[in-house]
């Protein structure tokens, strides 16, 4: 799956509410979306302001048949980090952070 496409499936996984959180320990400083620092909208600007050069992929760390999903990008005077994966029809947040 290239880009565009990752980039269009966690958008709509966004638009729809399909979203869930990893358990990790330092939730509250790694996850800001899981604590509601940030909104769903919130995310989906970000991720769609991004660009192919900004992401990168890699085997989920416990699980290599999953594939996790990350961008690293500037939004406002800010740069975020955003790691996920795809447990259909989820997407499933690791870190949503600046």
């Amino acid at each position: 799956m290239g880009y565009k496409d990752v980039k269009a499936q966690v958008l709509a996984c966004l638009k729809d509410g399909a979203v869930s959180h990893q358990e990790r320990a330092d939730i509250d400083v790694k996850n800001l979306l899981a604590t509601g620092q940030v909104s769903l909208d919130d995310v989906a600007t970000i991720i769609g302001r991004s660009r192919g050069s900004q992401y990168s992929s890699s085997p989920h760390h416990v699980v290599d048949d999953v594939e996790v999903h990350i961008i690293k990008t500037k939004y406002g005077d800010e740069d975020w980090y955003i790691k996920w994966y795809f447990i259909e029809p989820n997407s499933v947040f690791i870190s949503v952070h600046h």
